[in-house]
């Protein structure tokens, strides 16, 4: 019957009791073990490189000649490390940074994957959980395990993310642009903050009614927007359905057609008007287009607001 050895972790300090002296060394002179766990093949290039006023523990290049910075904190990672890191990284014009660590915080690790999300797709970062091992009375021998590192998921989630903060951006910016523009021609939306979504409103004089404007990147739009709530399920209907008995009239007082829009599955009905030969992402065109909104909500205002005034 075969012997089967218990495996024991082992103290780091007993193995490398300096850090810099030993690990770094042992590291420098051994990176294919940190290659292994990795599946990557980085080459050492210098050892403690000065960087400023501080050391970088060990420089290194993958197999295009990119740098690869690696630094070594056999103990609980803090906030100086993680700096250090960030600091070498930019300084050296890194592509990749590996922080091995013994002890890896929930909060640095979650640093990193923020890191990752928000680099573009050549650029790494990794923190990698050094622990030694032995079984029975044989050598110590580390064990590398990747707890940080980038992915395809990652990447793709830290551009989801940047892609909805520019949009919340320009949205910003183009109703920052409308309610100026606004202000010079009505009173309807003088006091209204420019929001970060894709439509703004004020009350309409009766409760659960709006006049919104709506902006995507195909159009833009001036609607009235029936929504009471929850606890009214059939009144945003019977409203719309009171309105549209006077399409007619609302419609030549407008002056144009207008989407009708009850919405029979949804709670809330719509009456709207869109502007659909350009959006949000033709910003040459804002000029034009929230003058052609404006326009809109002030014929839409005129031609409903005595009808809404009636409604129960």
């Amino acid at each position: 019957m075969n012997t089967i050895g218990k495996l024991k972790k082992v103290p780091l300090r007993e193995i490398w009791k300096d850090e810099a002296k030993d690990f770094t060394t042992w590291l420098s002179e051994n990176i294919d073990a940190l290659n292994e766990a990795m599946e990557t093949s980085f080459t050492v290039v210098e050892r403690e490189k000065r960087v400023g006023d501080f050391y970088l523990d060990v420089v290194a290049e993958d197999t295009e000649g990119n740098i690869v910075i690696i630094e070594n904190q056999l103990e609980r990672t803090d906030h100086n490390h993680l700096g250090q890191i960030i600091t070498y990284f930019t300084n050296l014009n890194a592509k990749t940074a590996i922080w091995i660590t013994s002890n890896p915080r929930d909060e640095h690790i979650k640093a990193i994957n923020w890191l990752n999300e928000s680099t573009p797709d050549d650029v790494a970062f990794y923190i990698v959980k050094v622990e030694a091992i032995r079984i029975g009375d044989s050598a110590a021998a580390p064990l590398f395990s990747v707890v940080a590192e980038p992915t395809e998921i990652v990447k793709e989630i830290g551009k989801e993310k940047k892609e909805y903060a520019e949009r919340h951006h320009l949205r910003k910016e183009f109703w920052t642009q409308l309610l100026d523009r606004a202000r010079l021609k009505t009173s309807l939306h003088s006091n209204i903050t420019p929001p970060i979504y894709s439509w703004i409103g004020t009350g309409a004089g009766k409760a659960g009614v709006g006049y919104n404007y709506a902006v995507t990147n195909e159009y833009g739009a001036a609607e009235i927007y029936l929504d009471r709530g929850k606890e009214y399920p059939m009144l945003n209907k019977e409203r719309f359905d009171e309105l549209y008995k006077h399409k007619a009239e609302i419609e030549k007082t407008f002056g144009e057609p207008l989407s009708w829009e009850r919405l029979d599955k949804r709670r809330a009905s719509r009456i709207a008007y869109r502007i659909n030969s350009m959006g949000l992402r033709d910003k040459e065109k804002w000029p034009e287009l929230q003058d052609k909104m404006i326009d809109a909500m002030i014929r839409l205002e005129k031609a409903t607001k005595q009808y809404i005034k009636n409604l129960k």
